[in-house]
């Protein structure tokens, strides 16, 4: 019992480090680029895209090798190369080695962030246990996104932009020790059989994520029309389509195709795409919108966001009772229509909107519907998958929301971008046109938003996650023993 705790609050520990880093950036970027001379804007976004590269094109891989080699192995080998690549960041000299070093922090984040879903579901194997846990994981993951550009912002202001990066280095040890001392290094291992990597799966499938990531984070500065852009986005169907035909003919697939036919771990991959194409601008617009329409310092933009991921605990921890009465069907649609709300309040943002009134109620409810909806399908995902695919499962629904973020964001800001463009040639004022080009993306996000809550409503089950799966083969896994969460995490 007490090992299982400190096992959840390494891997929690983890998440976080991992999910304020996407964030904590962001707001250090204008001192970044002060202090080591960036040539352009182009160069300055690579801080960002680099990272959001390698940890896209990589999550697939970093969670199936989990499950061949070992959770514990993959997941202490990403914090390592996190808290390293973090110290070279922070030490620096020049622009090409934060652009590098920013890359492998994705790839350690690849490998770390799946490893964490994956050592909660072979972890907790009773639905109510497992519930508790990744309501703890969602709460967290919110909390280290607010949390990066509070942190962001008190870091740079009060010490320097090097120390966004160098905070990580300890966290990442503490994760490390903590793990190699109580994580088991389980995996999957078939009697007769050695586990082989699949290597041309692994080779087609990440340098097809590569290229869809990278298409989309550059598709604003291009323009969606550009010939370029639809050569690699093409590229990338191709090496994704080829993939599928490895997987159909390997013997040990990178991904076994028939884990789709899997209707529970279908439609919460699809639901998470769409609500984080969908949520993901609320970590970007109200922080634009504030900053560069309200003038708030990068302090207290940090501390606008501080009720978000308050809210977020709070519905994550209702949501936890919730599921275990009436199922997760209700409860994410409720969540996904609540947040649908909440984004379409903050579409009427105009120059002279104050936070109390005007930002506020949207965060809020933005927060309250993800705090039931994110978790929930987390827990969906899970509904009949064996253990010893749980790296995988975790894998691909961390694709997803990546892949979903990163098309909504690059959707929803070039739209912004076009639209407040137009009013400014047309003569509106600069804080009018910035927020009504605001206001498109919400907008737009809201519709996104509503398809996911349609997905959810009529994919689900009520039944689903309301019972615990059964028990893999016996002999053929060497999973950790489970253990309960009960006197770990309370009612």
């Amino acid at each position: 019992m007490a090992r299982s705790k400190a096992i959840l609050w390494i891997v929690l520990i983890a998440q976080f480090m991992v999910v304020l880093d996407a964030t904590i950036v962001t707001v250090a970027l204008p001192s970044i680029d002060t202090g080591l001379h960036f040539h352009d804007q182009l160069q300055l976004q690579w801080v960002i895209n680099a990272y959001i590269l390698l940890f896209g094109g990589f999550l697939l891989l970093g969670g199936r090798a989990g499950d061949l080699f070992g959770r514990q192995r993959l997941f202490v080998i990403g914090l390592a190369l996190f808290g390293l690549s973090s110290l070279v960041n922070g030490l620096a000299q020049n622009s090409s080695t934060l652009i590098v070093g920013r890359a492998v922090q994705g790839l350690g984040g690849a490998l770390t962030s799946p490893a964490v879903l994956s050592i909660i579901i072979v972890t907790f194997s009773s639905v109510a246990e497992r519930a508790k846990a990744l309501a703890l994981f969602g709460s967290v993951t919110a909390a280290g996104s607010a949390a990066g550009i509070l942190a962001g912002g008190i870091l740079t202001e009060w010490l320097n932009w090097r120390a966004i990066f160098l905070v990580n280095v300890p966290i990442a040890a503490v994760a490390i020790v903590g793990a190699l001392r109580v994580v088991p290094n389980s995996r999957h291992r078939v009697e007769g059989q050695k586990n082989r990597l699949d290597l041309p799966g692994a080779l087609l499938i990440t340098a097809g994520l590569l290229l869809l990531v990278y298409g989309i984070v550059n598709a604003e500065e291009w323009g969606w029309t550009a010939g370029k852009l639809w050569a690699i986005l093409g590229a990338a169907a191709v090496l994704i389509a080829l993939f599928f035909v490895v997987e159909v003919r390997s013997r040990q697939p990178l991904v076994r195709l028939g884990i789709f036919a899997g209707r529970a771990l279908s439609v919460a991959n699809v639901s998470v795409f769409f609500m984080r194409a969908a949520q993901f601008v609320m970590l970007f617009f109200p922080t634009l919108y504030l900053a560069q329409v309200k003038g708030y310092s990068p302090i207290e933009n940090g501390l606008a966001y501080l009720p978000w991921p308050v809210a977020m605990f709070l519905s994550a921890k209702l949501a936890q009772k919730l599921i275990a009465k009436r199922g997760p069907k209700l409860v994410v649609s409720v969540g996904l229509v609540i947040d649908a709300a909440g984004l379409f309040l903050l579409s009427f943002l105009n120059g002279h909107s104050s936070y109390a009134t005007d930002v506020l109620p949207g965060m809020v409810l933005t927060a309250v519907g993800m705090g039931f909806a994110w978790s929930s399908l987390f827990l969906v995902s899970s509904v009949g998958v064996a253990p010893h695919e749980s790296g995988l499962a975790s894998g691909i629904i961390n694709t997803s929301q990546q892949l979903g973020s990163a098309i909504g964001l690059a959707v929803m800001s070039s739209v912004a971008a076009a639209y407040t463009s137009d009013l400014l040639a047309g003569g509106t004022a600069p804080a009018d046109a910035l927020a009504k080009g605001f206001d498109r993306g919400f907008l737009i996000a809201t519709a996104i938003m509503v398809v996911a809550a349609v997905v959810a409503a009529v994919g689900l089950r009520s039944s689903d996650g309301r019972h615990t799966p059964a028990p893999a083969a016996p002999r053929k896994d060497d999973e950790v023993p489970v253990v309960s969460l009960e006197p770990a995490l309370g009612d």
